[in-house]
């Protein structure tokens, strides 16, 4: 059993952007790269796709999930402990789906700052790594659950 947590596509320069960070939209570049997303999705979980997508509130983030809910025929939750800078909130809430053994493949979309914080708490917790320790826009961690909590971390790079 596995989640996947995945960074946002492009969007775009924040500087130059005017409103609501919240609110900044994927580029062209980022539009593309959540569509192979779903593809990379797709290609993990062949046989038993996900039945989740648990997103971020930021526009680039929904938009990220975008092609892979509609290919799923899903909608996608909006998670406010996926958002920036809720890191101690977003490594709970992989504790709590790793620790249910309903869970069914569960897809996540977040941001940068947080991905790198969960990364490094699941490696203290024991977790082995491996595919680099990067995190590309719309790149994928692959969080493998064995016995309850997540034993292994794999890196996919931008489709």
């Amino acid at each position: 059993m596995s989640l996947l947590l995945i960074r946002h596509g492009s969007a775009g320069d924040p500087y130059r952007w005017v409103g609501e960070d919240v609110d900044r939209p994927l580029d062209a570049w980022g539009a593309a790269q959540a569509s192979r997303l779903a593809d990379l999705v797709s290609a993990l979980f062949p046989d038993r796709p996900p039945t989740r997508v648990l997103s971020s509130r930021a526009v680039r983030c929904l938009q990220t999930v975008g092609p892979l809910c509609t290919r799923l025929d899903i909608r996608p939750e909006v998670v406010d402990y996926l958002f920036e800078g809720a890191s101690r909130h977003t490594m709970a809430l992989i504790r709590d789906l790793a620790a249910d053994p309903e869970t069914s493949p569960v897809v996540l979309c977040s941001h940068s700052d947080v991905i790198y914080d969960v990364v490094r708490d699941l490696v203290s917790d024991g977790a082995g790594i491996s595919g680099g320790w990067e995190c590309g826009y719309a790149s994928a961690w692959e969080l493998t659950i064995g016995s309850g909590r997540i034993v292994h971390a794999r890196y996919h790079p931008t489709p």
